[in-house]
Protein backbone atom coordinates (compact mmCIF):
# COMPACT_ATOMS: atom_id res chain seq x y z
CA UNK A 1 0.00 0.00 0.00
CA UNK A 2 1.46 3.10 -0.76
CA UNK A 3 1.84 6.67 0.86
CA UNK A 4 -1.47 8.12 -0.71
CA UNK A 5 -3.59 5.15 -0.32
CA UNK A 6 -2.14 5.20 3.60
CA UNK A 7 -3.19 8.44 4.26
CA UNK A 8 -6.54 8.35 2.27
CA UNK A 9 -8.04 5.20 4.20
CA UNK A 10 -7.07 7.23 7.30
CA UNK A 11 -8.75 9.86 6.02
CA UNK A 12 -12.05 7.70 5.58
CA UNK A 13 -11.33 6.43 9.03
CA UNK A 14 -11.69 9.39 10.78
CA UNK A 15 -14.51 10.60 8.85
CA UNK A 16 -16.56 7.41 9.87
CA UNK A 17 -15.71 8.02 13.24
CA UNK A 18 -16.53 11.41 13.60
CA UNK A 19 -19.98 10.72 11.65
CA UNK A 20 -20.18 8.10 14.99
CA UNK A 21 -19.72 10.50 17.09
CA UNK A 22 -21.36 13.33 16.26
CA UNK A 23 -24.08 10.80 15.61
CA UNK A 24 -24.22 9.82 19.22
CA UNK A 25 -22.96 13.58 20.79
CA UNK A 26 -23.72 16.20 18.28
CA UNK A 27 -21.41 19.36 17.27
CA UNK A 28 -20.66 20.59 20.26
CA UNK A 29 -19.77 17.65 22.91
CA UNK A 30 -17.81 15.48 20.52
CA UNK A 31 -14.28 16.55 21.76
CA UNK A 32 -11.39 15.57 19.00
CA UNK A 33 -10.11 13.01 20.61
CA UNK A 34 -12.47 10.56 20.91
CA UNK A 35 -12.59 11.17 16.82
CA UNK A 36 -8.95 10.19 16.85
CA UNK A 37 -9.37 7.43 18.96
CA UNK A 38 -12.34 5.74 17.14
CA UNK A 39 -10.39 6.23 14.09
CA UNK A 40 -6.94 3.93 15.93
CA UNK A 41 -4.86 6.79 15.21
CA UNK A 42 -3.10 9.87 16.97
CA UNK A 43 -4.34 13.46 17.85
CA UNK A 44 -1.46 14.28 15.32
CA UNK A 45 -2.42 12.29 12.28
CA UNK A 46 -6.28 13.32 12.85
CA UNK A 47 -4.67 17.15 12.78
CA UNK A 48 -2.73 16.40 9.58
CA UNK A 49 -6.31 15.98 8.05
CA UNK A 50 -8.06 18.13 9.58
CA UNK A 51 -7.95 21.89 11.38
CA UNK A 52 -10.03 21.22 13.85
CA UNK A 53 -13.33 20.11 14.67
CA UNK A 54 -15.32 22.36 12.27
CA UNK A 55 -13.34 20.81 9.27
CA UNK A 56 -14.09 17.30 10.47
CA UNK A 57 -17.64 18.29 10.49
CA UNK A 58 -17.73 19.87 7.64
CA UNK A 59 -15.70 16.93 5.57
CA UNK A 60 -18.74 14.65 7.43
CA UNK A 61 -21.36 16.87 5.53
CA UNK A 62 -19.25 16.99 2.03
CA UNK A 63 -19.77 12.83 2.26
CA UNK A 64 -23.06 13.12 3.17
CA UNK A 65 -24.70 15.37 0.91
CA UNK A 66 -22.45 13.08 -2.09
CA UNK A 67 -24.33 10.19 -0.89
CA UNK A 68 -27.48 11.67 -0.95
CA UNK A 69 -26.58 13.08 -4.65
CA UNK A 70 -25.73 9.70 -5.70
CA UNK A 71 -29.02 8.01 -4.36
CA UNK A 72 -30.90 10.61 -6.40
CA UNK A 73 -28.88 9.91 -9.27
CA UNK A 74 -29.37 6.49 -9.17
CA UNK A 75 -33.11 6.65 -8.56
CA UNK A 76 -33.67 9.53 -11.32
CA UNK A 77 -32.04 7.38 -13.86
CA UNK A 78 -34.94 4.41 -13.50
CA UNK A 79 -37.71 5.02 -16.25
CA UNK A 80 -40.79 4.92 -14.67
CA UNK A 81 -42.28 8.52 -14.01
CA UNK A 82 -41.15 11.22 -12.02
CA UNK A 83 -43.77 10.48 -9.67
CA UNK A 84 -42.09 7.23 -9.38
CA UNK A 85 -38.71 8.24 -8.88
CA UNK A 86 -39.81 10.27 -5.99
CA UNK A 87 -41.12 7.65 -4.40
CA UNK A 88 -38.24 5.48 -5.10
CA UNK A 89 -35.69 7.85 -3.66
CA UNK A 90 -37.99 8.36 -0.67
CA UNK A 91 -37.03 5.06 0.27
CA UNK A 92 -33.73 5.38 -0.37
CA UNK A 93 -32.89 8.58 1.63
CA UNK A 94 -35.07 7.12 4.63
CA UNK A 95 -32.68 3.29 4.54
CA UNK A 96 -29.53 5.84 4.22
CA UNK A 97 -30.75 7.74 7.30
CA UNK A 98 -31.13 4.14 9.20
CA UNK A 99 -28.38 2.53 7.90
CA UNK A 100 -25.52 5.16 7.09
CA UNK A 101 -23.98 6.84 10.17
CA UNK A 102 -22.48 9.10 7.54
CA UNK A 103 -25.90 10.58 5.82
CA UNK A 104 -27.57 10.54 9.11
CA UNK A 105 -24.72 12.38 10.89
CA UNK A 106 -24.15 14.76 8.02
CA UNK A 107 -27.80 15.52 8.35
CA UNK A 108 -27.96 16.16 11.97
CA UNK A 109 -24.82 18.23 11.54
CA UNK A 110 -26.48 20.72 8.91
CA UNK A 111 -29.65 21.06 11.42
CA UNK A 112 -27.28 22.12 14.36
CA UNK A 113 -27.59 25.59 15.11
CA UNK A 114 -24.46 25.34 17.29
CA UNK A 115 -22.55 25.00 13.90
CA UNK A 116 -23.56 27.09 11.16
CA UNK A 117 -23.53 25.53 7.74
CA UNK A 118 -23.60 27.21 4.62
CA UNK A 119 -25.37 24.49 2.83
CA UNK A 120 -29.11 23.48 3.45
CA UNK A 121 -29.52 20.30 3.04
CA UNK A 122 -33.53 20.30 3.35
CA UNK A 123 -33.51 23.22 0.29
CA UNK A 124 -31.75 20.44 -1.55
CA UNK A 125 -34.60 18.30 -0.91
CA UNK A 126 -37.61 20.91 -1.33
CA UNK A 127 -35.71 21.91 -4.82
CA UNK A 128 -36.10 18.37 -5.84
CA UNK A 129 -39.47 17.16 -4.63
CA UNK A 130 -40.63 20.65 -6.67
CA UNK A 131 -38.81 19.63 -9.30
CA UNK A 132 -40.12 16.11 -9.90
CA UNK A 133 -43.65 17.06 -8.92
CA UNK A 134 -43.41 19.35 -12.13
CA UNK A 135 -42.65 16.47 -13.77
CA UNK A 136 -44.63 14.18 -12.83
CA UNK A 137 -47.37 17.19 -13.43
CA UNK A 138 -46.19 17.27 -17.27
CA UNK A 139 -46.29 13.86 -17.36
CA UNK A 140 -50.04 14.20 -16.88
CA UNK A 141 -49.58 11.98 -13.52
CA UNK A 142 -51.14 14.63 -10.68
CA UNK A 143 -54.19 15.82 -10.58
CA UNK A 144 -54.48 19.30 -12.08
CA UNK A 145 -56.75 20.36 -8.98
CA UNK A 146 -53.65 20.20 -6.58
CA UNK A 147 -51.37 22.57 -6.70
CA UNK A 148 -47.76 21.61 -7.24
CA UNK A 149 -46.65 24.36 -4.56
CA UNK A 150 -48.71 22.85 -1.91
CA UNK A 151 -47.76 19.20 -2.95
CA UNK A 152 -44.12 20.23 -2.72
CA UNK A 153 -44.47 21.91 0.73
CA UNK A 154 -46.28 18.89 1.91
CA UNK A 155 -44.51 16.54 1.08
CA UNK A 156 -41.09 17.97 2.48
CA UNK A 157 -42.59 18.68 5.69
CA UNK A 158 -43.73 15.19 6.02
CA UNK A 159 -39.99 13.64 5.01
CA UNK A 160 -38.34 16.27 7.34
CA UNK A 161 -41.24 15.08 10.28
CA UNK A 162 -40.37 10.95 9.36
CA UNK A 163 -36.19 12.00 9.81
CA UNK A 164 -36.54 14.03 12.50
CA UNK A 165 -38.73 11.43 14.63
CA UNK A 166 -36.06 8.79 12.82
CA UNK A 167 -33.09 9.95 15.22
CA UNK A 168 -34.99 8.54 18.49
CA UNK A 169 -36.89 6.04 16.92
CA UNK A 170 -35.70 4.13 13.85
CA UNK A 171 -39.59 2.75 13.06
CA UNK A 172 -40.58 6.16 12.06
CA UNK A 173 -38.02 5.43 8.87
CA UNK A 174 -39.05 2.03 7.84
CA UNK A 175 -39.74 0.83 4.87
CA UNK A 176 -43.45 0.43 6.30
CA UNK A 177 -43.67 3.95 7.45
CA UNK A 178 -42.56 5.33 4.08
CA UNK A 179 -45.38 3.43 1.82
CA UNK A 180 -48.17 4.47 4.66
CA UNK A 181 -47.36 8.05 4.02
CA UNK A 182 -47.41 7.67 0.31
CA UNK A 183 -50.20 5.45 0.09
CA UNK A 184 -52.50 8.06 2.46
CA UNK A 185 -51.27 10.78 0.20
CA UNK A 186 -51.48 9.49 -3.21
CA UNK A 187 -55.43 9.10 -3.67
CA UNK A 188 -55.09 13.44 -3.46
CA UNK A 189 -52.65 13.21 -5.51
CA UNK A 190 -53.51 11.67 -8.65
CA UNK A 191 -56.11 10.73 -10.63
CA UNK A 192 -57.74 6.79 -10.23
CA UNK A 193 -56.64 5.42 -13.42
CA UNK A 194 -53.17 6.50 -12.03
CA UNK A 195 -53.01 4.65 -8.93
CA UNK A 196 -52.10 1.24 -10.24
CA UNK A 197 -49.41 2.92 -12.47
CA UNK A 198 -47.29 3.70 -9.46
CA UNK A 199 -46.38 1.36 -6.25
CA UNK A 200 -45.85 3.38 -2.94
CA UNK A 201 -43.66 0.64 -1.12
CA UNK A 202 -41.04 1.70 -3.81
CA UNK A 203 -39.01 -0.33 -6.45
CA UNK A 204 -36.30 -3.09 -4.38
CA UNK A 205 -33.70 -2.83 -7.42
CA UNK A 206 -33.89 1.00 -7.85
CA UNK A 207 -33.72 1.12 -3.80
CA UNK A 208 -30.88 -1.17 -3.41
CA UNK A 209 -28.85 0.54 -6.76
CA UNK A 210 -29.27 3.90 -4.86
CA UNK A 211 -28.04 2.70 -1.44
CA UNK A 212 -24.52 1.33 -2.67
CA UNK A 213 -23.13 2.11 0.83
CA UNK A 214 -22.22 0.15 3.71
CA UNK A 215 -23.79 1.17 7.34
Amino acid sequence: MTRQERSERTRRGLIQAAAEAFDANGFVRTRLSEISAGAGVSPGALHFHFENKAAVADAVERVARARLRCAARAALNQERGALQSLMDLSHAVAVLLTDDVVVRAGVRLNDDSDRPSGHDLHKDWQDLVEALLLRAAEEGTLDTEVPTRCLTLVLVAACTGLEALGRSNPVWLSRSSVTTLWTLLLPRMVGPSALHAVDPAGRDGVIRSAVPFPA
